[in-house]
């Protein structure tokens, strides 16, 4: 039988949230699904107890799997895991679950209306800190400006694709690979921006969903380090693509 869906959950010093139940949460809704489905844990060379809780957990839990890659933040660590995943569908979400596993149910159905990505979207972004929601409203002018991507929120940290769609864009980044390396937390703030802008010169179909979103205590959200290096990401997408790598 075919593997239906494949979640890929990049996560770099999160012990806190692990030891918090957040992939019991997982597990007990999957659990119940009619479907086939697996959850790679990809642990991004963290220097705490994250990957032997995550290895701890996938023992005594059938179908999740944990990868030890070396740090190269977000970016890179989605990428190992969505290359990696086998299922006809490939979710990536964060591990703190700000938007809640179950929110797949609003994205699923969009892969039988012919979408080939469905993408989260939030509205309001209940909880979050004031400069959060400066920092989101400034990027969505520039992403606008520049890589004319016509999404209302494209940072949101839950994306499906079909697995062949996947294959195709992951190996057309170029600012972000899984060959990359990084110091420290790292969010890659472009990373979404390249995947859509790539996905926007392929020519696939994408469904932008309502989802439910809640701001989580200890993000790794850096303010004026995550604004200055989703502006030059931006650049960065810009220039490759007006020398044609994109192609």
């Amino acid at each position: 039988m075919r593997l239906y869906l494949s979640i890929v959950i990049p996560a770099y010093n999160e012990e806190e949230n692990i030891r918090k139940s957040v992939l019991d949460k997982v597990w007990k809704y999957l659990s119940r699904q009619k479907y086939s489905w697996e959850v790679l844990v990809v642990d991004d060379g963290s220097t705490d107890k994250t990957a032997d809780l995550a290895e701890k957990f996938a023992k005594e839990h059938k179908d999740f799997r944990v990868m030890r890659e070396p740090h190269r933040g977000k970016g890179g660590t989605v990428i190992a895991g969505m290359l990696a995943a086998k299922g006809e569908v490939v979710l990536f979400t964060d591990m703190d679950q700000a938007t809640p596993i179950n929110q797949i149910e609003k994205l699923l159905p969009k892969f039988s209306e012919k979408y080939d990505i469905a993408i989260g979207s939030r509205s309001g972004r209940e909880g979050a800190p004031l400069v959060r929601k400066i920092m989101a409203y400034g990027f969505m002018l520039l992403r606008t400006l520049v890589l004319r991507l016509p999404y209302k929120d494209t940072q949101c940290g839950f994306k499906a694709f079909k697995r062949s769609s996947a294959k195709k864009i992951f190996k057309k980044m170029k600012i972000f690979s899984e060959k990359g390396r990084a110091r420290g937390a790292s969010v890659s703030a472009g990373f979404d921006l390249e995947i859509l802008y790539i996905a926007r010169k392929l020519g696939l179909k994408v469904a932008e969903v309502p989802v439910s979103w809640r701001h989580q205590e200890g993000t790794k959200v850096n303010p004026i380090k995550d604004s200055w290096e989703g502006f030059r990401d931006l650049v960065r997408v810009r220039l490759n693509a007006l020398l044609g790598l994109y192609r």
